[in-house]
Parts: C-alpha cells; structure tokens; sequence
C-alpha cells in the first residue's frame, strides 16, 4: 500500500480491528447506521398469478464483488398486500442471518442494486440504512473488512446444524464513520479497483482451465495413440478411445486390475479411529492432479480391521457424485464407500501408472456406465467392463514416464498461477481493510489507471 499516501493526521479508534483512523473521522455503532432491519419472507410456491415475484437466496450471493446475481432468480408466491414490506430498493443491504458453516459462516452482508421487483428469503434480513450519513456502497465494503477479521463469528448462536446470527448482537460492533462525501469517494475507488483485480484473477483462472484441458488432451493422446507418431493404427472399436496403434490391445478393467469399493468402520465407535492412523480417504481428498490431500480423519488398527487396504501406487475413482475423478495412492491408505480402488496386481502386463493416467482419461466412460437416479452411481462390476487400451508393458512405462514430465511441468505453472491468483486476493482484501479504516487517504482518486499487480 506504499503507493498510497496517509491522512496528514490519526488518533486511536479504541477498536482492535480498527487501528487508528483519520483525526476528522468518527466510532459508532453499527445500528446507527441502520434505520430498520427486517427478517424475509419465503411464500409459497409460484401459481402464475400477479402474486408470483422473484425471491432473492443466499444462493444469489456474489461473495466476490458483494452484490446479487439476478440471473437465475427463484420465482415465490407472496400476496401482493404483502410483497410491499418486503420489495427490496437499489442501494439495499442483505444480511445471511440463518445457514452458513464451518468454511464461511453466516454473517455475510451483499448490496441489492438493481431496479428489479424483488423479495428475499428467511434465511436473509434487509437493512434499510440512514442515508443521510452512510452510504451503502461504502458500508458494503466495510461489512466485508468485518467479515474478514471474522467479528460475524461472535455473533453466531448454533443449537443445531445450523448457524443463526444474532443480529442485535452484530449491530453493537464498532464501526467506521467517514464524512458521507468520503464515503463516496472510498466506494467507488474500491468498486474500480476491486473490478480490476478481479478481471486479473478472471483471467488467471481462465488460463489455468486452459492448461487443464491441455493437460488432458495430452495424456488421452498418449495411452490412446502411445508416442511414436509413425505407427500403423487401427481401428479400437472404442469410441472414447479411438484409433491405436496395429498391435495394441483391448481388455477390461476387470481383466487388468482388482477391484475393491471401500467403507466405512462405524463412527460410533471410537476405537475405529485414530489421529495417528492410516490415511482414510473420502473423494474431498483428490486433488485434480491426481495427489492426494492430507486426511483429516485416520483408521486405527482396530478400524483398519473392518476396512480394506489399499497398497500404495493403486489408483482410486470416485464412484458416487462426482464419478469418474481419480486419485493415486503415495501410502498406503483406506477408502469409503464413494470410492473403488483399482488394484494393479498383474505387474508382467500392466504399469500402475499407466493404468492411472488411461482412468484420467475414461471420466465420460465412468460417467456412462454409471446409474443416474438422483446422483450417479457405478458399481464395481459396471466399471470393470470399461475397455482399456494394452500396449506393451515397456510402452506403457515409456508412455507413464513421458506423462510424469509433462504433466509436472504443466501442474507447476498451475501452481504458480493460483499462487498469483492468491495474492491478488489478499492483496484485493487488504486494500478494502486500509481504505475502509483510513489507513489510505483515497480522496485524490480520479479513476488512475495503476498497475495494480506485477508478477515479481
């Protein structure tokens, strides 16, 4: 923020999470700047009748730029006589009150700015500010520097599953009080800005779906087609897998591997596990490169014996949900139900990770033997019939060695990227707390084009 100047004069807010703020500025509460709060209204389903009106949800959330997405709104039937206390206005603050989670919790505050008839939901209240001393485009930003430092979470009352904010509780939470015109000044130097970063971050994220779908174009073109591009081909008789090469072959699954769908040793039983167990692997775990994340829950011995192990170096295929999404095993470890190992246990005709990297490319196959009811489904004995591509086996080392190189290769400026997309993020985080609490004198901003973020 050293490209920013200060205010020439500070004092000390009293409030941790403030800091010092300019001399001229003032601490209040939050329910000072709320002229009335009311909880939402959820109606009944849409009968086609001039009742029907869209009903904003937590879903409708951009929790990136603060406002509300109206793109995909849910329809609800609310009296008209009704709608009238709850129709929200441009310029609107929505509170989640109700919901939320460990990973992001209720308390989360966005700005309703469109000119669209609206209602919003139970699980939301509506705060209608005093305009004639805040303005909503700057409280937005403010909330969001709360929410970050996490103050909402004092707030939360949880007796069951889920969280409840006690919003007169939040409301006694110190806040800022800038000067009106400032706080124009400030919201709309973090509206620029906070775009500019988040088109960085947009395109960031594009380029990494494009090194994704390179990364698996390239191996789907290596078990398939193998690496010598002057080979005779013929024709598999696979769709998903093409042409390969004359003297290629063709087998099952079944026919190359072990099979084994994993479980669960009751939780009821504590005995079953252990902090300092074996890994038990749930499809959360499978990272899109294949690695495997740390597991936050472990067998014992005693669970260990009313699981199935999986030897290290086997793939697993998550075969509940998200069918189709493969792992491989660095450990020795244990599964759930959602997921089937598949075991290489005939080393003379088949490379572990070849096999690997032919499974990262048969999701569509996975996906088509699977059972759609209300989530897909594939048993062992349905994804064993999925036809493999056999090359010899020193091809196939050749092929997973190859993949190695270049798959790394490719995960590493991944990893680089999201590492950049990172510090946008914090920096986007910490450029809304310095502004929001006077620690950036923003009031010269006349819309400079700035370079806000140079790879180092």
């Amino acid at each position: 923020m050293s490209k920013y100047k200060r205010y020439e004069r500070y004092k000390d807010s009293g409030v941790e999470w403030i800091g010092e703020i300019p001399e001229h500025w003032e601490i209040g509460r939050l329910k000072n700047s709320i002229k009335s709060c009311r909880n939402g209204i959820w109606g009944d389903e849409p009968q086609g009748d001039i009742n029907d009106v869209a009903c904003i949800r937590v879903v409708d959330f951009n929790r990136t730029n603060m406002e509300i997405e109206v793109n995909n709104l849910t329809i609800r039937n609310v009296p008209v006589s009704k709608q009238k206390m709850y129709l929200l206005k441009r310029g609107d603050l929505l509170i989640e009150k109700s919901g939320g989670g460990e990973k992001q919790p209720v308390g989360f505050v966005t700005i309703f700015n469109h000119d669209i008839p609206a209602v919003y939901a139970n699980f939301i209240a509506r705060m209608e500010l005093e305009e004639e001393k805040v303005y909503s485009g700057f409280y937005k930003y403010v909330h969001y520097a709360m929410y970050s430092v996490r103050l909402n979470v004092k707030s939360i009352k949880q007796t069951t599953g889920i969280q409840n904010l006690d919003i007169n509780y939040y409301f006694e939470e110190s806040v800022i009080y800038p000067p009106l015109n400032e706080q124009k000044i400030i919201a709309n130097f973090l509206d620029q800005k906070t775009a500019e970063i988040d088109s960085l971050i947009a395109d960031k994220e594009k380029l990494i779906e494009l090194l994704q779908e390179k990364r698996q174009a390239i191996i789907t073109e290596a078990v398939t087609k193998g690496l010598n591009p002057n080979v005779k081909m013929k024709d598999s008789g696979v769709e998903w897998i093409g042409e390969i090469p004359e003297h290629w072959e063709i087998n099952k699954l079944k026919r190359l591997s072990n099979i084994i769908t994993g479980n669960t040793p009751p939780k009821s039983e504590e005995e079953n596990y252990d902090d300092e167990g074996i890994p038990w692997v749930k499809p959360d775990n499978i990272q899109d490169d294949g690695t495997i994340s740390e597991t936050k829950e472990r067998l014992s011995v005693i669970g260990l014996q009313k699981a199935r192990l999986i030897p290290k170096s086997s793939a697993i295929v998550c075969c509940i949900g998200t069918v189709g999404k493969v792992g491989f095993t660095q450990e020795d470890c244990t599964t759930n139900q959602q997921i089937n190992s598949i075991i290489f246990e005939r080393p003379s005709i088949w490379n572990n990770k070849y096999g690997f990297y032919c499974l990262c490319s048969s999701k569509n196959e996975h996906e088509k033997y699977s059972n759609k009811v209300v989530v897909s489904i594939l048993n062992k004995t349905q994804q064993g019939n999925i036809l493999m591509p056999v090359p010899s086996l020193k091809e196939q080392k050749a092929i997973a060695n190859f993949l190695d190189q270049k798959t790394a290769e490719i995960d590493d400026l991944i990893t680089e990227i999201k590492l950049q997309i990172q510090k946008l993020k914090e920096y986007r985080q910490s450029l809304i707390s310095e502004a929001v609490t006077g620690k950036i004198d923003v009031r010269e901003f006349q819309n400079k084009n700035e370079v806000i973020f140079r790879n180092e």
